[in-house]
């Protein structure tokens, strides 16, 4: 049975190589690099002893250096397993979840049409190619040159132009010889409802969209007149071409994900265009539409954890939601997302023009897992000081992740909901103390004094009267001899928001100065310049943040704030700077007091637990042990997720 080849290019696309060769042998664990899709093994069809065999899942090929055997995946099954083809096509279509073809005269007519449909695209594009750099094309080029796209770029992506012309693309083809049926399947003519067809796409840049071997498949158009009906126009769904199961750019980023381990999402042609041209390759878009569960499988193909980049916009966000919806039940282990929001009103094609591919991997460094997005949708902007509306949250969050397919995924995820909520609200409180947090103000002068949740959290190991014996186990582990560890150094973004935030906002020392006073800091340098503060405010409370920086300046200590608050704004904590609202600072320096209150509490609670195994190791002690550390584990990644308090500045989460 003779199989079309789009159907055999539909599996290739779906079923990875390295999964089909990885039954039979064993990758290698120093040279194979799962990340990029490049696995090394000993050869299957001759012995050797080190590894030569070669499997890449973005060309879907394999490669012996040592025989000289090479292959698809189909090639691979007859060979190694001795099948015939159409038994591995039926094999790997399984795997596919595709449908065996039955035997179509219809379907080989069609498959024939399109390789017809192939050639009338290639020669547009060549035609569109030449007419930009007609006299016609003089406005698009001083389009692409305004935009910042570079000839050598334009030449890379094979960008042209569409003349106002309702037939002139139609008589080029005409006169290469494609038939009327060729150019109105291939979608590059209006011709339903109308007495004559006439060109798709008139007084328009033109972007190529190309497959995964790098053929035109259809045509995305920018339009030049402010008039017209659309911005940009894409060529209809064809046989070649479904909107929905490709990405812009995907075949040339995909070559280069295999040295960024990564691909980057970004939401139109252009962002993805300037962005290859600073350096990042790697950047896919899809095609006016929101990210499909097709798209998303296209990408894992190629890596585990593609990074989705989207405008910082209201729009952006909701594409973001979106994105993270579509992937929850699709999630696989090792197959996730992470996300980047941009600034307000910046796109990225905004961010490298303006600040150079630093900037934007600046932007990168904050790419969040998708677990975080989730967190802080759910979170954001949102009041917990009620037991029913900690319940929802619980609710909300719990159903979400109870749509995650793998059952392996989803009991972590559920896990780290309960992690998560555990942290954000805190250990339960005794008397008549809050839980939502580590402070509360209350009703005097719009919120003024605050007063402290004395509750620690503390873990000690159930049954602590008895006494267990020693197991083997715990006897071998270095834990029972080892001297104790020493409290690792809390994160410097949490204390300087504190800082900072008081800094910035003198009001906070009238609610809560002893706050201020008793902390214990880690950072010697944030150290040093809070004792300079209590100096300040020992002789005379400043009037107001500008009196206090000059008496900062006047000691000397004004660098050191400086570099506090540059610190602060390189990683966008906005809420605590000087144009945030005080409603907004005050929020964002409780919950970093509240997390600084309670790393201190568990790395005190770990010192007595290191102590207390150290004299007593038993599997109890270490337990306990244990169980602490696993806290300021999660504690640890829990606490860069309070953000998002940006209401009252009208800001929202826009970064600096």
């Amino acid at each position: 049975m003779r199989f079309a080849p789009s159907f055999l290019d539909d599996i290739r696309d779906r079923v990875k190589i390295s999964d089909v060769i990885g039954r039979r042998v064993t990758w290698d664990r120093r040279k194979t690099q799962p990340g990029k899709g490049d696995y090394w093994a000993c050869c299957p069809f001759h012995g050797e002893r080190s590894p030569s065999f070669h499997c890449e899942d973005v060309k879907g090929r394999y490669h012996c250096f040592g025989c000289g055997v090479s292959g698809d995946v189909f090639r691979f099954l007859t060979d190694c397993e001795g099948m015939a083809f159409p038994e591995a096509v039926e094999r790997l279509a399984a795997e596919a979840g595709l449908p065996m073809p039955a035997r179509d005269p219809e379907a080989e007519k069609r498959e024939a049409q399109r390789a017809t449909i192939f050639d009338a695209l290639r020669i547009a594009a060549d035609f569109f190619r030449a007419q930009l750099q007609e006299g016609d094309g003089a406005k698009a080029r001083a389009y692409l040159r305004d935009r910042g796209l570079s000839p050598a770029t334009q030449a890379v992506f094979g960008i042209g132009y569409a003349p106002e012309s309702r037939n002139r693309l139609k008589e080029h083809l005409v006169s290469k010889g494609v038939g009327k049926a060729e150019i109105e399947a291939a979608g590059l003519v209006i011709h339903e409802n109308v007495a004559v067809s006439y060109d798709r796409f008139r007084d328009r840049i033109i972007f190529p969209i190309l497959d995964t071997r790098e053929r035109v498949i259809a045509f995305g158009g920018r339009a030049m007149s402010a008039d017209a009906q659309a911005k940009y126009l894409n060529s209809p769904e064809t046989e070649v071409f479904v909107k929905g199961s490709t990405l812009f750019n995907i075949a040339r980023a995909r070559r280069a994900a295999r040295q960024t381990g990564t691909l980057l999402v970004v939401e139109g042609y252009v962002d993805a265009i300037m962005l290859h041209q600073y350096g990042f390759e790697h950047a896919v878009a899809p095609l006016g539409t929101a990210l499909t569960d097709r798209q998303l499988e296209l990408l894992w193909k190629s890596v585990p954890e593609p990074i989705l980049c989207f405008d910082g916009d209201a729009a952006g966000t909701k594409a973001a939601h979106r994105a993270a919806e579509v992937a929850l039940p699709l999630l696989k282990p090792g197959q996730s997302l992470r996300f980047v929001m941009l600034p307000t009103g910046k796109d990225p094609d905004d961010v490298v023009r303006d600040g150079g591919a630093e900037a934007f991997n600046r932007v990168l460094e904050g790419a969040r897992p998708l677990a975080d997005l989730l967190w802080m949708r759910e979170t954001a902007g949102a009041s917990f000081d009620t037991p029913e509306r900690r319940a929802d949250l619980e609710k909300r969050l719990k159903s979400l992740v109870r749509q995650v397919g793998d059952e392996s995924v989803r009991r972590h995820y559920l896990q780290d909901v309960d992690e998560r909520l555990s942290a954000f609200f805190g250990a339960p409180a005794a008397g008549n103390q809050r839980r939502d947090g580590g402070f509360n103000r209350n009703d005097r002068g719009g919120g003024g004094g605050w007063k402290k949740n004395g509750g620690q959290g503390g873990h000690g190991p159930g049954g602590a009267g008895r006494r267990a014996a020693v197991s083997d186990r715990l006897a071998r582990s270095s834990l029972t001899r080892t001297e104790s560890a020493t409290a690792t150094a809390a994160p410097s973004r949490r204390e300087t928001t504190i800082v900072v935030g008081f800094i910035n906002h003198p009001v906070l020392f009238e609610e809560a100065f002893d706050y201020f006073a008793g902390l214990e800091l880690a950072d010697a340098t944030l150290e040093r310049l809070r004792s300079v503060v209590l100096d300040v405010y020992a002789e005379e409370a400043p009037r107001d943040r500008d009196d206090l920086l000059s008496a900062l300046q006047r000691r000397g200590a004004i660098g050191l704030f400086d570099e506090a608050e540059t610190r602060m704004r390189l990683v966008r904590e906005w809420s605590v700077l000087a144009d945030a609202a005080p409603e907004d600072a005050r929020e964002a320096v409780r919950q970093a007091l509240h997390l600084q209150h309670r790393f201190r509490s568990l790395h005190r609670e770990l010192k007595q637990a290191e102590e207390q195994l150290g004299t007593e190791p038993t599997e109890l002690t270490l337990q306990h042990m244990l169980e602490v550390k696993r806290e300021i584990e999660d504690a640890t990644a829990i606490e860069a997720l309070i953000e998002g308090y940006g209401i009252l500045s009208g800001r929202g989460a826009k970064a600096i």
